[in-house]
């Protein structure tokens, strides 16, 4: 997609069937396009941590993936897991139906669990599903992980039926301001699309058309 575009990408492929050839060959593309990072399933750390050891790509994984239905104590055990396998960023998604049922309490439980978990040790993403949200919720939802600590807000987790807009990225930007990073994925397979979330205020776009 272009060099000042590649050093924003976490190059994805959390597909459950992906094999541990696929994930050598992510890994391998990274290096060759200088991608940020790599975001595999948990199951794939250990070996993406291998592979781009003294590179300088981040190895990111997925918490409470796709649904976000786990308990805290969970996703705070799959950060450790992951961390002690190498992973230096989590992508977690918060408790939706928690959100949409005005359990904020529990919300920020959820994700300060999380951050807390992974302290000093990875950069936590918090995917807010914003296809499945108002306006007010996406808010709601930015406000809660900024106060939880998170370092960035994440649109989609890409298995739902939205994916980033570019109206959603902007609300995002301005609900957290420039003191968080907002995360735009699900959907973005060119270079147009791209640049049009950077534009929006996007500065870490995951996507599984980086090299295409």
């Amino acid at each position: 997609m272009g060099m000042e575009l590649n050093r924003i990408i976490d190059h994805t492929l959390l597909k459950p069937e992906a094999t541990y050839q696929e994930i050598e060959k992510l890994c391998r593309e990274a290096e060759e396009y200088g991608f940020a990072a790599v975001c595999v399933n948990p199951v794939h750390v250990r070996q993406a941590a291998k592979l781009l050891a003294k590179t300088g790509i981040e190895v990111c994984t997925v918490i409470g993936f796709p649904l976000g239905a786990e308990l805290p104590l969970i996703k705070a055990i799959q950060v450790r897991e992951a961390i002690a396998n190498g992973a230096t960023e989590v992508d977690m998604v918060m408790n939706i139906g928690a959100l949409k049922s005005g359990d904020y309490e529990l919300v920020f439980r959820d994700i300060k669990t999380v951050v807390d978990a992974a302290a000093g040790q990875a950069l936590t993403k918090v995917i807010i599903e914003t296809c499945l949200l108002t306006d007010e919720e996406k808010v709601k939802a930015c406000l809660l992980a900024k106060e939880a600590g998170a370092g960035f807000v994440k649109t989609s987790t890409g298995f739902n039926k939205g994916g980033a807009t570019a109206a959603d990225v902007a609300l995002m930007r301005k609900t957290v301001g420039t003191a968080m990073g907002v995360k735009a994925a699900g959907g973005i397979r060119d270079r147009r699309t791209a640049e049009e979330m950077v534009r929006a205020g996007a500065n870490r776009l995951g996507t599984s058309s980086g090299v295409a």
